[in-house]
C-alpha cells in the first residue's frame, strides 16, 4: 500500500509540474496590438504575417507578459481611436509622442528613435530643409496623421509657407512624387530608404527635418498594462533583445 501511495503522489508531482510548465498557446490570454502595415521595416506585410521591428518587440513584449500577441492592420489615423475605444490593448506602429496625442492617450517608455527626412526628385529645386522655408511655395506629401503630416502641417501649411497633401499611405504619397503631383515627401528615414531603393529619380536630402523618439501607446486609465509594458520594454533593453531586433532590421 506504501509502495502505491508513493507511485501516486510520484504521478501526481509529475502532472503539477507538467501543468506549471506552461499554457499552451490557445489558453494564453492575448494582447491586442494595432498597427499600420505600411511602414517597413517597421511593419509591413511578408506573405500573410505582418512583420518587423514593431511586431517582433511586440512579440517579446507579449512573452515577457505570459501572453499571445494578435496584430491588427489598419489606418494610421484610425489606431488611436481603436486603443480610446478598447478595440486593442496597444498601438505600436512607429508613433511619436506628441502634446496632442497625450491628449487622448498615454504613452509608454520610447523603444526606438526616428528620423524624418525629405524625398524628392533627382532634378528638384529643394536642396535642404530650409527651401521649404526660405524659398517656400511647395506641395509636400505626408501619410494622414503621422508626424511627417503634422510638422508639415503646423511648420508650413499653418504659416502659409506651403501647401500639404495628405496621402492613406506613405507609398502613395511617394508614387505622387515621382509622378510630379507633388514636390517632395516628409517621411521616417527608414521607409524612406526603402522607397527610393526602389526607385531610380528619387533621393534623400542630407538634412534631417527632425528626429523623434517612437512609443506605445495606451489608453487612458489602464495604468496596469501601462506598467506591465514598460516594465517588459526595460527588460528587453536590458537583455539586448531591443537592439538585436533593431540591427536585425537596421543595423548601423
Amino acid at each position: 500500500m506504501k509502495k502505491l501511495l508513493v507511485l501516486a503522489a510520484a504521478m501526481l508531482l509529475l502532472f503539477s509540474v507538467a501543468a506549471c510548465a506552461g499554457k499552451p498557446a490557445a489558453e494564453l490570454p492575448t494582447l491586442t496590438m494595432g498597427t499600420n502595415a505600411e511602414f517597413p521595416p517597421y511593419e509591413y506585410h511578408e506573405n500573410e504575417a505582418i512583420v518587423g521591428i514593431d511586431a517582433e518587440i511586440a512579440a517579446a513584449i507579449a512573452d515577457k507578459l505570459g501572453m499571445k500577441l494578435e496584430i491588427q492592420d489598419m489606418a494610421f489615423d484610425s489606431i488611436i481611436t481603436a486603443v480610446e475605444t478598447g478595440k486593442i490593448d496597444m498601438g505600436m506602429a512607429g508613433m511619436t509622442v506628441t502634446e496632442d496625442r497625450l491628449k487622448s492617450i498615454n504613452f509608454s517608455d520610447s523603444y526606438a528613435t526616428g528620423v524624418q527626412v525629405i524625398i524628392v526628385k533627382n532634378d528638384s529645386p529643394i536642396t535642404s530643409v530650409d527651401d521649404l522655408f526660405d524659398v517656400g511655395g511647395y506641395t509636400i506629401g505626408v501619410q494622414t496623421a503621422t508626424t511627417g503630416d503634422l510638422y508639415a502641417t503646423w511648420d508650413i501649411e499653418d504659416e502659409g509657407l506651403g501647401t500639404v497633401q495628405r496621402y492613406n499611405k506613405g507609398a502613395d504619397a511617394v508614387a505622387a512624387l515621382s509622378a510630379g503631383k507633388i514636390d517632395c515627401v516628409i517621411i521616417d528615414n527608414e521607409p524612406a530608404k526603402a522607397f527610393v531603393a526602389a526607385s531610380d529619380s528619387l533621393k534623400i536630402l542630407d538634412t534631417e527635418y527632425a528626429v523623434e523618439d517612437y512609443a506605445i501607446c495606451v489608453a487612458k486609465g489602464n495604468e496596469e498594462l501601462l506598467g506591465k509594458i514598460n516594465d517588459a520594454l526595460a527588460a528587453l533593453r536590458a537583455d539586448g533583445t531591443i537592439q538585436k531586433v533593431i540591427d536585425k532590421y537596421i543595423g548601423d
